[in-house]
Formats: structure tokens, sequence, C-alpha cells
């Protein structure tokens, strides 16, 4: 991904990440609070340098191969990584998935970074349809979804890193959804 593909929020900036990034990944990343909320294949407790290997081996091997990420940044500290939102396709069944510092929770972040990569997924990438899972009972997850327009389809079992969550939800948004929900934002 080039500094093309930055992406500018009101609050937050969105751009590649890079090896300058993972402390400030680690720092936010490995917590038992954000990584409980994510599938089971994130291993916990999180590994000794995994966050290191994770942006290597995934993030800057495969970027813009069909998968695009991005770190999330305030505009008011553009040089420390408080989270990342991916894109990706085919679907596994979903297509995004985020994390976020937990200092930065309830302020809106994720959901202007949510908003910036559901354009670009459907304006620049063509996506026709978009298909977003989270833990049922993460609340603030799920909000998200509804925040952006996206229909809630069905909870199926799925595994977690806290084992208390045993089904994801299930969530889809439309491209023609979409343009008309986001000038509603």
């Amino acid at each position: 991904m080039s500094d093309s593909l930055e992406l500018h929020g009101e609050r937050v900036l969105l751009r590649p990440v890079t090896r300058h990034d993972i402390p400030a990944y680690e720092k936010h990343f490995i917590d038992y609070e954000v990584i409980r909320h994510l599938t089971d294949n994130v291993p916990w407790p999180y590994p000794e340098n995994g966050v290191s290997d994770w942006v290597i081996d995934h993030i800057l091997a495969l970027q813009g191969n069909n998968r695009w990420i991005w770190g999330i940044f305030l505009h008011s500290d553009v040089s420390t990584l408080i989270g990342c939102i991916e894109l990706w396709r085919p679907g596994t069944p979903e297509n995004r998935g985020f994390w976020l510092g937990r200092e930065y929770w309830g302020q809106g972040l994720m959901t202007e970074a949510a908003v910036l990569v559901t354009n670009y997924a459907f304006e620049q990438l063509d996506f026709k349809t978009l298909v977003f899972t989270n833990a049922k009972g993460n609340r603030r997850s799920a909000r998200i979804k509804e925040k952006t327009g996206a229909r809630f389809i069905k909870c199926e079992p799925a595994g977690f890193v806290d084992s208390a969550y045993t089904e994801h939800e299930i969530w889809e948004l439309h491209k023609d959804e979409w343009i008309k929900h986001r000038d509603l934002l």
C-alpha cells in the first residue's frame, strides 16, 4: 500500500503500517481486554515477538494483495498507532476486521475509521457487498455495524480468545445501501 492510500477523517488518519509502528502496536494490542473479542486464531497469551512477526509476515508481505491494512492514528499524533483496520477478499465469511487500544474506546474513532474503509471498499475497490462479524455480546463492535448501516443477518457458532463467546453475529452491507446511509452520517 502506498502513501497515496492514506485515508483522512476528521480525527483519524489511516495509513499503512510500517516496522516503525511495531512498539505502539504491541503496547495497544497485547491487552486481554482488546484480544478477548477476537477469533481464537489469535493466540493468548500473546507470544513474544508475535506482533513483530505478524507485521512482517502478514501485514507487510500481503499489503495490497487482496488485503488492505491500515494503522489508525490520531491527527493530533500521527506517529503513534492506536489500532488497525483491515479489509480483504474473498470473505472468510467477513471482509473486515479491526482492533483499537482500550484507552481509545467509546470515542467514535473506530466508527470514523470504519466509514473511511467502507467508502474505500465500495468506491475504489468496487466491492458490491461487505460482510462483517463480531462476537455475539460484543456490543461495541455491533454498534459500529449498526451506525454504518449494516444489516444483522444471523448468528453462527464461532470460537474466540474469550471462551465465554461461542457465537458470532454476521452482518451485511450492500453498496447501494451504503450510498443511501452514508449521507445520513
